[in-house]
């Protein structure tokens, strides 16, 4: 018995050490700063500049919201230009919509994860709060999200908004091409990020739609 009780403290002291800090939000203020980092689908491709969701989402919140979006960015590339930008903006929150480029090009899954993983921890050191958005991959039975955004988000205690551009790119009526929302999706997409902050606490419960 005395040993069983050592193998479960020892057990439960191993637990403690490897599992994942969820930590908490940090209550964004009206002059704070939201760096939106990513690749055609944050820059707004298939739209206006004043379309692009993160432009949406700072009309709507009334947020200082930088679009760091570079269309044709894989997230090799964003993990190279991510510290500059963090030194930069100085952040409150970073919300990171990375893999379309890297799916595509049929780039190493892997790899991708391990880069997301590396701008997580980059933000989250440099004391910005972190969103993931999740890209989803087309398949014989539409399009579906990787394992591995969940795995990131678990593994580094990340928030993690998945779903919203699966429904935008099955919608035709939202899309500008195949792979790219036009107006309204970019629209449709501002308000599923809004309303993730303020599930998350974020900022306040004082929405309505964006028009």
């Amino acid at each position: 018995m005395k040993y069983l009780l050592i193998i479960l403290l020892f057990a439960a002291v191993v637990l403690s050490l490897t599992k994942t800090t969820h930590t908490a939000k940090q209550p964004l203020q009206q002059n704070d700063t939201v760096l939106a980092v990513g690749d055609s689908l944050t820059y707004g491709f298939g739209a206006k500049a004043d379309q692009s969701y993160p432009f949406l989402l700072s009309k709507k919140s009334g947020l200082t919201i930088i679009n760091a979006g570079i269309s044709g960015e894989t997230s090799s590339e964003g993990l190279r230009r991510l510290p500059e930008l963090l030194e930069q903006y100085h952040p409150k929150l970073t919300i990171l919509c990375f893999g379309g480029n890297d799916i595509l090009r049929k780039l190493s899954m892997q790899q991708l994860k391990n880069n997301l993983k590396s701008m997580i921890i980059l933000a989250k050191k440099k004391g910005s709060d972190v969103l993931l958005i999740a890209i989803p991959t087309i398949t014989l039975f539409g399009l579906d999200h990787p394992d591995l955004y969940e795995e990131v988000a678990e593994e580094t205690g990340t928030s993690l908004l998945s779903g919203v551009l699966s429904e935008i790119l099955e919608d035709p009526s939202l899309k500008s091409d195949y792979i790219h929302p036009n107006a309204s999706g970019y629209k449709k997409m501002a308000t599923k990020v809004y309303e993730h902050l303020v599930t998350e606490g974020w900022i306040g419960n004082y929405y309505s739609p964006i028009k």
